[in-house]
C-alpha cells in the first residue's frame, strides 16, 4: 500500500508537466527536490519515470526545477576530494564524429600539477557516440587524470540509465548530469551548443564553484577543436572570449563522420603534431580558467 501511495503521490508531478500547455504549470525548488528523490529511489514504476521526464522535456524545465533536482542528487553522491582539479562536463550521449583529447590535455597539464576529473558511465540517449567510460577504461591514463564511473558514487542515477535508454530521448537529466561535483573541485568548465543554455548552466551551477566556465566546445563537450566562444562567470555577469585555434598557428580539421572506438583510441595512441597543438591549447584554456593563468595567450607560452 505503501507504494500505491508514492504512485499517486508523484502523480501531481506528472499532470504538472503532462496537461498541456493550459493546465501545465511548474514545479517549486521542494517538489523538484521531491521528484527527483522519488526516481532516484525507484519508489515509483519505471513508467511514471519516462512519462515525467517526456513531460518535463516539452513543458520545458526551469532552472528552479534543476536546481531542486541536483540538490536532491547531491545527497546520493559520494564524494572524493581531489585537490586542485578542474571537474570536465562531458555528456553522457557520448562523441559520435571526433575522437576524446582529455587524456593528451592531462599529459601537456602534468608538470602545471593541475588535476582533470572526468565523470563516465554506459550510453544515455540520444547522440549513440562513444562514452567516456569506453575511454577511460580502454586506455592508461596520466596520473593527473581523475576518472569517476558513475555507478560507483552515484548508483541511483546509473540504475535509471535502462529507462531512459527506453524513452530514447533527450530529458532534463542530460543538463544537470554533467557535473555531480563528485571531486569537490573548486573549478568546472562544459561544453555548450547554443548561446541560450549559457545563462541556464550559469543559473544552475555557478555558484556551486570558484569559477565556473562554459565553451562552445566539441560535440557538446568541453573539448574546443575549432573556432568558439569561451564564457566565464563572475557572479552574475559572465565575460565572452573567443577563442581561434589559427590564432595559435593550429591547423586541425575536425571531421563530420562516425568514427569508431578503434579509431578514436589510434588517435589519442599515436596523435598528429596537429593533434597535439589542439592538446596543449585546451590545456591553456583549463590553466585560465583555473587561474593558473591571467590569459590563454600566457597559458599558451608556458605550455610551449
Amino acid at each position: 500500500m505503501k507504494r500505491i501511495g508514492k504512485e499517486m503521490d508523484f502523480f501531481k508531478y506528472i499532470h504538472a508537466v503532462g496537461t498541456g500547455v493550459k493546465g501545465n504549470r511548474d514545479l517549486t525548488f521542494e517538489e523538484s527536490k521531491d521528484m527527483m528523490q522519488q526516481i532516484l529511489n525507484q519508489s515509483i514504476p519505471s513508467e511514471q519515470t519516462a512519462a515525467f521526464l517526456l513531460g518535463w522535456r516539452l513543458k520545458p524545465e526551469t532552472t528552479t526545477e534543476f536546481r531542486g533536482a541536483v540538490e536532491a542528487c547531491d545527497a546520493f553522491i559520494k564524494t572524493t576530494t581531489v585537490a586542485n582539479s578542474i571537474e570536465l562536463g562531458y555528456p553522457f550521449d557520448g562523441k559520435a564524429k571526433n575522437p576524446y583529447i582529455f587524456p593528451l590535455v592531462a599529459k601537456v597539464l602534468e608538470e602545471s600539477g593541475l588535476n582533470i576529473v572526468v565523470i563516465g558511465d554506459e550510453l544515455t540517449p540520444a547522440k549513440g557516440g562513444i562514452t567516456i567510460k569506453d575511454i577511460c577504461t580502454k586506455i592508461e591514463l596520466n596520473p593527473n587524470a581523475h576518472y569517476f564511473d558513475r555507478a560507483d558514487f552515484f548508483k541511483e542515477m546509473s540504475d535509471i540509465t535502462d529507462i531512459r535508454m527506453k524513452l530514447g530521448l533527450r530529458s532534463g537529466f542530460n543538463t544537470i548530469e554533467k557535473l555531480p561535483r563528485v571531486a569537490n573541485s573548486e573549478y568546472a568548465i562544459t561544453g555548450v551548443f547554443h548561446k541560450p543554455y549559457v545563462k541556464k548552466y550559469v543559473e544552475i551551477f555557478s555558484d556551486r564553484y570558484k569559477r565556473f566556465a562554459l565553451i562552445q566546445g566539441n560535440e557538446g563537450t568541453p573539448e574546443l577543436f575549432s573556432k568558439g566562444r569561451l564564457w566565464i562567470s563572475k557572479g552574475d555577469a559572465v565575460d565572452e572570449i573567443i577563442v581561434d585555434p589559427e590564432h595559435f598557428g593550429i591547423n586541425y580539421t575536425k571531421s563530420w563522420e562516425a568514427i569508431t572506438l578503434e579509431e578514436s583510441l589510434n588517435q589519442l595512441n599515436n596523435p598528429s603534431d596537429e593533434y597535439m597543438k589542439l592538446a596543449k591549447l585546451n590545456a591553456a584554456v583549463y590553466l585560465f580558467v583555473t587561474e593558473n593563468a591571467a590569459t590563454i595567450d600566457e597559458a599558451w607560452e608556458k605550455l610551449n
